[in-house]
């Protein structure tokens, strides 16, 4: 199994939530989050004073799924959070070595 973090525009909330309902997966973990990629910023004014704004509003989408599906989620992720331009987010893929159903106790696959 995998974690699949995918941090992306606030605008593609909606759209991505949907997608991935759409791809059957079984649920997600949606927070709003903000941070700075390699563009670190830029300069905005505020009451005639310029303001270094280096922190920009995200969504992180947070999904485990099946290794042989990690490809197709990608897949579904970009292109339902893609615009092309700078600040369309990451995804980050990493393994997942247990999981447990609080309520059942069951575990690993048919937890999720």
């Amino acid at each position: 199994m995998k974690r699949m973090i995918a941090i992306v525009r606030p605008e593609k909330l909606e759209p991505l939530k949907e997608a991935l309902f759409a791809a059957e997966v079984g649920g997600m973990t949606v927070s709003q989050v903000s941070g700075c990629g390699n563009q670190h910023g830029w300069t905005e004014y505020f009451r005639g004073t310029e303001v270094l704004l280096n922190m920009v509003p995200k969504v992180k989408f947070e999904i485990v799924v099946p290794d042989e599906r990690v490809d197709a989620i990608v897949e579904v992720i970009t292109a339902a959070a893609r615009t092309g331009n700078v600040g369309d987010g990451k995804i980050f893929i990493s393994p997942v070595e247990q999981v447990v159903r609080i309520r059942t106790g069951e575990k690993g696959a048919d937890a999720v």
